[in-house]
Formats: C-alpha cells, structure tokens, sequence
C-alpha cells in the first residue's frame, strides 16, 4: 500500500481540513460596546504587511437622546501615521493597505456633553476585516464569471494561503528568537570566561604582592 506524501493532507483529512476552513471564515463578528459621554475607547490589532484592511462602523444615538450620535473615530499605527479619520462620524466605512506588520489602533471618542446628570452610553458597532475576510468575492466573481462552488475554492484556497503564511510567519519569530537566544548565551559565555580571567588575574596579583609585602616587613623569608 502506498505511504501518503509528506506535507499533503490524506484523503481522510481533507474534508476535515476543509471544515475547520469553513468554520474560521464563520467566526468573523462586528463588535460592539458601549461608548460612554467624553470618554474615550481603543481596538488595537496587529496586522502583517501588505494586507488589506477593511472596516465598519456605526454609532447609534443613546436611547432617549434628542441629539443624534455625535464621536470622532481615528485609526492610526504605532508610529501615529494617522490612516483613517473622521469627525461627527455616525457610519461609514474605510479601507487601506498596510505597508509593513505594526500595531494598528482605531480609537473611538465621545463628543456628547457632560451634564449634571449620567449620559446615556453610545453604542458602538465596529466590523474590521483584514486579509481574505477583507476581499469582494462577490465582485471576484463577477469579473471572472466564477460559480458559486467556484468561488467558495478560491475563498479556502486564499484562506489556506493566508494560515500558511501566517505559519511561515511563526517559524521566522522563532527562528529570530532563538537566534538571539544563542547570541545572548554566547555573549554571557564570554563575559564568564573574561570575569573568571579577571578574577584568577587578581587573585595572582594580590599572592604576589601580599609575599613581596611580607618579604619586606621580613615576616617570611
């Protein structure tokens, strides 16, 4: 009987992989939370480089308010490079491109007075893809003239891609980790060895000097 090849999944586990493909790009949820008056909230998340991010947002109108919904929504990356801003925002949406892996934070801030009373809270919905989850393959299919079973391959074979890479991505930290590590414990190795030729230097000397010392007060011969 034929062995299965390394690094391709048997027969029996293809339906399984397929499965937990289908059920990852399942998982994707909006968010929501509760906005509270002049308060301020942030969604950070890191993304690697040259992915599409897309996004969003809606901000309803705290129940009972004759005011509508009124937050200032930015989205920046650690370096405070400023992607996506927009004032008074109540829903949109917004897309770009990551140059390079980063941490990424959208920001929500509440614009509603202070009172002598407790504001009612704003509900946030935010709904943030990035990657395959980020792609139009409704439009995908529509310029290539894809059939429904046609484009749910292309969907998983994109979202295997990105697991792939996501791995690959792994193994590299961790190659860069143990690369430092190997560094670190080099570098303590040789700073041992210099403190104990320091040290077996030092104690020489002091034998030495202590003898010519009692040498001199003729305490020994």
């Amino acid at each position: 009987m034929p062995l299965p090849l390394p690094g391709r999944p048997r027969l029996g586990q293809a339906p399984f992989l397929a499965l937990l493909l289908l059920l990852l790009v399942g998982l994707v949820r909006p968010i929501s939370f509760q906005l509270p008056g002049k308060a301020r909230k942030c969604l950070r998340e890191e993304i690697h480089r040259d992915t599409l991010v897309t996004g969003e947002y809606e901000i309803g109108a705290p129940p009972g308010s004759s005011t509508g919904p009124s937050a200032n929504l930015k989205i920046t990356d650690s370096a405070g490079h400023i992607l996506y801003a927009k004032e008074d925002a109540t829903k949109g949406k917004f897309a770009f491109t990551t140059e390079d892996y980063d941490m990424f934070e959208a920001c929500f801030e509440s614009k509603l007075p202070v009172g002598t009373g407790r504001m009612p809270d704003q509900l946030v919905i935010l709904d943030m893809k990035h990657g395959v989850e980020a792609k139009n393959y409704e439009e995908i299919a529509k310029v290539e003239k894809l059939k429904p079973l046609e484009v749910e391959l292309r969907r998983l074979e994109d979202l295997s891609e990105s697991i792939v890479n996501d791995f690959a991505y792994m193994k590299k930290r961790e190659e860069e980790m143990r690369d430092t590590n190997e560094s670190t414990n080099t570098r303590v190795l040789y700073f041992s060895i210099f403190s104990m030729c320091c040290l077996i230097g030092l104690a020489t000397w002091q034998v030495f000097y202590l003898r010519r010392f009692f040498k001199a007060k003729k305490l020994i011969e």
